[in-house]
């Protein structure tokens, strides 16, 4: 079963990431509706490109293993008050599912930042060199 390790720890960062890598490209397609929903949020509608910017590069930071515990560290610091301001209204079933998925993605960006990113990984390369 061991021998499974690397391999499910790389299935885990490439499902983990999709949904960032998803969400950055969906927020570069949908740029003005997504400016004016943060904004009316409350959330300066300028904090658009640094949200995008977190999810692309922590989203790839975390597929490809490469610095996979600050990749991930930036994207538990953008998802706790994006969950905090954005999927609070829990008497809307939706917004509770959003935040309680949410909840579970900072549950495994947890484990990257402190587990690693696994042998199949930048980062680790002993997969690559027989080690």
């Amino acid at each position: 079963m061991n021998n499974l390790q690397p391999w499910t720890s790389l299935l885990g960062r490439i499902f983990l990431s999709a949904i960032f890598i998803n969400s950055a490209i969906g927020k570069i397609s949908g740029g003005a509706a997504t400016q004016q929903y943060m904004e009316s949020s409350g959330v300066p509608g300028w904090l658009l490109i640094p949200t995008i910017l977190v999810l692309l590069v922590g989203g790839l930071s975390v597929l490809v293993g490469y610095k996979a515990r600050y990749g991930a560290l930036a994207l538990i610091g953008f998802l706790i008050p994006a969950t905090l301001i954005f999927h609070n209204d829990f008497t809307d079933s939706d917004q509770k599912i959003a935040f309680m998925k949410n909840l579970g993605l900072i549950g495994g960006l947890l484990m990257i930042t402190s587990f690693g990113p696994g042998r199949i990984s930048v980062d680790e390369k002993s997969i690559f060199n027989n080690e």
